[in-house]
């Protein structure tokens, strides 16, 4: 399938702004409450089917999230009215010891859904959590404050995962980490699949391609309505980012795989992809979207053992070089107009680098950062829609790492549904000498 040029990414990429923002004008995400706010609600289905999670920990808080759907692949089944929720956290998994209380809200603009950002908690320890809105009760969440930014814990034990295909295999990898002594979860991407139901498979996808809003909601409630899946949001903190398949398969900031996709379309279901996105993830208000735009890189650290970069392969990126699949490397593939972090995120991350004082810099990233030929050849076959068919931002990404001397950069990837261990280095020509960091792949969770 052909894709655009850079000559021709360049005119369409006004076409896409224009289109972009004329959806973000439009009031969808208001974030202050208007109208009644109900307070009794008797439910006949529980209206926390999709249950809790909290993530992006800090030394003195963090942020729980769920959201009320007690017909979850139906829309919600909610009243299209606000709805008080509170929530309690406390020192103890029995809840006897409450240490803060509150209220919020959940409007039907956001499906809902809550996100809280707690403050004020001591550094390093475990809370729990839950919800209560009308006559129901949530399951009792885990979550965890980091130690101070200066101080260097023993030990950090986290799981990073990738691609849950729901049609494809059960979530028994969620089972296990529930039964993990881990500090945190890194997700990073493929949460879900934006697929038609297919017969033949081991489960079937409610609908038809999402594309609405009301359609990526469903599809988020059939996936976290999975008791496995649940379970591992409520053990712990989870670290969340994106890849394309939360959207649309192998997007490219503003283009999509299928020609003749008319700008507007393409936005306005990029917006729907974000807000649902959001809706389900354990984010702050910072990436919080604005239509077809969301702020989602960020850093998370964890004392001064461990500091996370939390990357965004997608949104920011040119179009994969060379019309994508297995190339050599030549043309596009080393254009230096070729980002698949884009300028700004690119910049923030050397910045974070010339700031960490952490015995580990962590990467947590969706595509394939090592060059590795797939094709037994000649000629190559390098994968465009991983970092080798941007190789000049990948080179300028190793060499910061090296004329920074940022101690134990280590990549965490998904994507590719199999493991892989890599040497990171910075001279292909001398892989054994120029070594500059290591990535870890990690495959599916069901994903075939």
């Amino acid at each position: 399938m052909r894709r655009r040029t850079f000559s021709e990414a360049d005119f369409h990429r006004r076409e896409f702004l224009k289109a972009a923002a004329s959806i973000t004008a439009l009031p969808v995400l208001g974030s202050q409450v208007h109208g009644v706010v109900r307070r009794r609600l008797a439910f006949a289905d529980d209206p926390f089917s999709l249950g809790v999670t909290s993530g992006d920990p800090t030394p003195d808080g963090f942020v729980i999230q769920t959201r009320l759907a007690p017909r979850p692949t139906e829309g919600g089944g909610m009243p299209a009215a606000n709805v008080e929720v509170n929530y309690e956290i406390a020192t103890d998994e029995t809840m006897k010891t409450v240490v803060k209380r509150g209220r919020t809200v959940a409007t039907p603009q956001l499906g809902h859904s809550v996100h809280v950002e707690l403050r004020g908690l001591k550094p390093n320890r475990w809370y729990w959590y839950r919800f209560t809105a009308g006559d129901a009760q949530s399951r009792i969440g885990r979550a965890r404050t980091t130690p101070w930014n200066l101080v260097l814990p023993r030990e950090l034990n986290f799981a990073f995962v990738s691609c849950q295909h729901y049609e494809y295999g059960l979530f028994t990898g969620f089972e296990h980490m529930a039964k993990e002594k881990l500090d945190l979860v890194v997700h990073l991407g493929d949460y879900i699949y934006e697929y038609a139901g297919a017969d033949g498979r081991i489960r079937k996808h409610t609908g038809p391609e999402i594309t609405t809003l009301d359609h990526y909601r469903n599809r988020y409630g059939q996936y976290q309505a999975d008791p496995q899946l649940q379970a591992a949001h409520a053990h712990c903190p989870w670290l969340v980012t994106w890849d394309d398949h939360e959207f649309d398969n192998d997007y490219a900031t503003f283009h999509s795989e299928e020609p003749g996709v008319k700008a507007v379309e393409f936005m306005k279901r990029r917006a729907n992809a974000y807000q649902a996105y959001y809706e389900h993830m354990p984010l702050r208000r910072s990436s919080f979207p604005s239509g077809p735009f969301m702020q989602l890189y960020r850093r998370v650290r964890f004392g001064r053992l461990a500091d996370f970069a939390i990357l965004d392969t997608r949104q920011h990126r040119t179009p994969q070089a060379n019309g994508n699949g297995l190339k050599p490397l030549a043309g596009e593939a080393l254009s230096p107009k070729a980002t698949i972090l884009g300028g700004k995120q690119e910049a923030w991350l050397r910045r974070k680098w010339l700031e960490s004082k952490a015995e580990w810099n962590v990467m947590a990233q969706q595509v394939l950062m090592a060059r590795v030929d797939r094709l037994p050849g000649p000629p190559e076959g390098f994968p465009m829609d991983k970092w080798a068919g941007y190789e000049v931002c990948r080179q300028r990404v190793m060499q910061s790492l090296a004329d920074l001397k940022v101690p134990n950069p280590v990549v965490l990837t998904g994507d590719i549904h199999s493991n892989w261990v890599c040497d990171l280095p910075l001279d292909y020509e001398k892989p054994d000498k120029t070594v500059i960091g290591t990535e870890f792949v990690c495959t599916s969770i069901s994903s075939g």
